[in-house]
């Protein structure tokens, strides 16, 4: 059979797609086996490519796409694997800095779908992409792929690369319900540190000291401890700072991305990368790939009348980063807040962290997903902590109302979870 990119998006819409199916009380039994399989079928892609694995809490994608950028700047030839995409699917397939386009989507997912026919158990939305992308990656004789983990680390579809670099670039509550506790999320991280591979710990406590201690790493790179972003402010164009890792420093260099958070995550980017080439970058290298970096939807300005923010925070400790981010950045404005949430995670403790006291309004809407938090109980938890709030029946009314309410001159930040972030970006550039 010959796939078209519809026949591909086709069969990915009829498998079990973990992202945004309900959460049961009985999470399904963690196992690589089926992933396996699939990539046995396939010829083990996977091996033909050299890797740097990503997991976190927090801050791994983009810290993947700083990599990938950074890797680029020197020279190499990079994939580069995240999720979840804002628009399109593609977006998360991505070669030499260009997605993959619809023919060879089709024809990597149709080369998945084929070799899964004969398994007695049908692999999920993510394992197909997954294969997916180890395929095409395959065919373009990479030098190196940067690749991020779907959910937690030692049973996600990628823990069947081999990295040579692991970054865990935060641990927090998230994903409980299959973790089960804080410790129970950084055993689960930990799980991609693969036999003599080089780990990169970013703004990870210590008290999860002993989970990592107990990994089969060749070496740990912590954050503070041996790499930083230092005298880190706000330009006009993104962050600004100097990068200290444990092969070099560089002074005064731009980030191309907004917001506080960012200077953790380029620091465990630019330090992954040296463990990966083990040498320090040159200066022109590493200035080269930080301005080129682009993040969608992390503190991403999509507007000016009025400013427009996207923001993903969907935990407490990104809303927490999130409300820092404001403050240093847009220390005078005050929002008209659009939020949605899913199940799964704590959209109260997110709500308790944002700004109360520059929130003039929170729309309150639900994302286009089973698991997505009814918009009256986010506006009751939100009135609680005394914010006003409203609801909206989709997406695209509460960002309407939220344009309005903000008039040219006021601000409007859509976050909450990432699945309506691309319809509100959609309605902003229509507007």
């Amino acid at each position: 059979m010959t796939w078209t990119y519809e026949a591909a998006c086709a069969a990915l819409a009829g498998t079990v797609d973990l992202e945004k199916q309900a959460i049961t009380s009985e999470p399904p039994l963690p196992s690589l086996a089926r992933m396996r399989e699939l990539a046995r079928r396939l010829g083990d892609p996977q091996r033909r490519f050299d890797v740097i694995h990503l997991t976190g809490t927090n801050g791994k994608t983009s810290t993947a796409r700083i990599t990938a950028a950074l890797l680029g700047a020197a020279g190499l030839r990079v994939g580069l694997y995240t999720s979840p995409h804002l628009e399109r699917t593609n977006e998360r397939l991505v070669a030499d800095g260009a997605p993959i386009d619809d023919e060879a989507f089709a024809r990597c997912v149709g080369a998945a779908v084929d070799a899964a026919a004969p398994m007695a158990e049908r692999p999920t939305f993510f394992e197909l992409l997954t294969a997916a992308a180890f395929h095409w990656f395959a065919e373009h004789a990479l030098d190196a792929a940067v690749v991020e983990v779907g959910l937690l680390g030692r049973w996600d579809a990628t823990n069947i690369v081999d990295g040579r670099v692991a970054v865990i670039t935060s641990v927090g509550a998230d994903h409980l319900d299959y973790a089960g506790s804080l410790v129970g999320v950084a055993r689960e991280k930990a799980g991609i540190v693969k036999p003599g591979a080089r780990l990169v710990l970013g703004e990870v406590e210590d008290r999860f000291d002993e989970v990592f201690a107990a990994t089969p790493a060749s070496r740990v790179r912590r954050e503070g401890r041996d790499f930083a972003m230092e005298r880190a402010h706000p330009d006009p164009a993104g962050r600004r700072g100097d990068l200290r890792t444990p092969a070099a420093r560089y002074d005064d260099v731009l980030l191309s991305l907004h917001g506080v958070y960012q200077d953790s995550n380029a620091a465990c980017a630019l330090t992954a990368v040296e463990e990966f080439l083990d040498r320090p970058l040159p200066d022109t290298v590493v200035r080269a790939g930080l301005t080129a970096v682009r993040a969608p939807g992390r503190l991403e300005i999509v507007g000016d009348r009025p400013l427009a923010v996207l923001d993903g925070a969907h935990n407490p400790a990104a809303g927490a980063a999130l409300a820092r981010s404001l403050g240093e950045e847009f220390p005078a404005r005050r929002w008209t807040v659009v939020y949605g949430a899913l199940r799964g995670h704590d959209f109260e403790g997110t709500l308790a962290e944002l700004p109360a006291d520059r929130i003039d309004l929170l729309v309150c809407c639900e994302p286009d997903s089973p698991r997505a938090i009814p918009a009256d109980q986010v506006v009751a938890v939100a009135s609680r902590r005394g914010i006003t709030a409203v609801g909206a029946d989709q997406v695209a009314a509460a960002v309407r109302l939220a344009r309005r309410r903000a008039g040219d001159s006021g601000a409007v930040l859509v976050t909450g979870s990432f699945y309506h972030l691309s319809e509100a970006r959609r309605v902003l550039a229509g507007a």
